[in-house]
């Protein structure tokens, strides 16, 4: 199995399986639906998954599977997975012995940041702070080339941390599905942006159109997007004041708006402890397929 990896990006959706040769190219890449609200049936999907990309590649890879969950140090299940048919399952375990080799699974957005750290936009530098920033909020650390992984499977976990430096008009916060109020998931992801607006201004509209909105001049959306940008900076800050990475990379929808790569910088040199804040913020490269990549790159 040697020099052939598989990764698979398992999502509510759909299940996409990348394979990468020794040298980091793309030998094969298909995508197919997920099975809805059957745990065995998304096991067996996966293995019949792998064993025909054995089949047509003519050899067995490693299997690196990012999830949208993580796996408890307690007891080895899946929790906090939006995929919530995975949770409080040996998804490991199971998937193991369906597959008929060892597998290693890791937390998407740590998969996105492994692969940015690798070979994208965080390439060659000694820590990366990987954000996702689109129906939820994740991240991951990548500290030498390697994920940053703690006790309790959370490291990279921003988006339920407090809001820093809240105004009056932003306490106690919006109700998380986590059970407290105020996480940074429900301001600084793309539906949190999306539902700042629509609920200021009394409209129902989407992401990308009140951005588009912004950008044709549009008072309101303007207003939107520079409370989401000052929120984003705040958000940013903390990281950067914990752990000082030496790039951040952004992905997800909302990582595709300019102006947060224009407004950013002066931003964070207001709220960051430091006279001047020198940390780069970059665009992911790979895009979607950053999470593929990276579960391949789990071995």
């Amino acid at each position: 199995m040697v020099g052939l990896r598989y990764g698979i990006d398992l999502g509510g959706t759909k299940t996409e399986i990348l394979a990468l040769d020794a040298d980091g190219a793309e030998r094969l890449r298909q995508r197919a639906p997920t099975p809805r609200g059957d745990y065995q049936a998304i096991v067996q999907h996966l293995a019949r998954m792998v064993h025909a990309a054995d089949a047509a590649l003519g050899r067995a890879g490693t299997v690196g599977i990012g999830i949208p969950g993580a796996l408890s140090p307690l007891s080895g299940t899946v929790k906090h997975a939006n995929t919530t048919e995975l949770n409080g399952h040996d998804f490991n375990g199971d998937l193991a012995a369906a597959i008929g080799r060892p597998v290693r699974l890791a937390n998407d957005a740590d998969c996105f940041a492994l692969s940015e750290a690798t070979d994208g936009a965080g390439a060659g530098a000694r820590s990366v702070f990987g954000a996702i920033l689109g129906t939820g909020t994740g991240g991951g650390i990548v500290v030498n080339g390697q994920l940053l992984a703690g006790p309790n499977a959370l490291a990279g976990e921003w988006g339920h941390i407090p809001l820093p430096w809240p105004r009056d008009d932003e306490r106690p916060g919006l109700p998380c599905y986590c059970g407290k109020s105020g996480c940074l998931e429900t301001f600084i992801s793309g539906t949190g942006f999306a539902s700042d607006h629509n609920r200021t201004n009394g409209t129902a509209l989407k992401g990308p159109e009140i951005v588009a909105a912004a950008l044709a001049g549009e008072a309101a959306a303007v207003a939107s997007l520079e409370r989401y940008v000052d929120r984003l900076a705040r958000a940013l800050a903390v990281i950067i004041n914990v752990i000082d990475p030496h790039v951040i990379v952004l992905g997800g929808g909302m990582s595709n708006v300019t102006r947060l790569y224009e407004a950013l910088p002066a931003l964070l040199d207001t709220y960051v402890f430091s006279d001047k804040c020198v940390t780069p913020i970059r665009r992911a490269t790979h895009g979607d397929s950053s999470g593929v990549r990276g579960a391949a790159r789990l071995w």
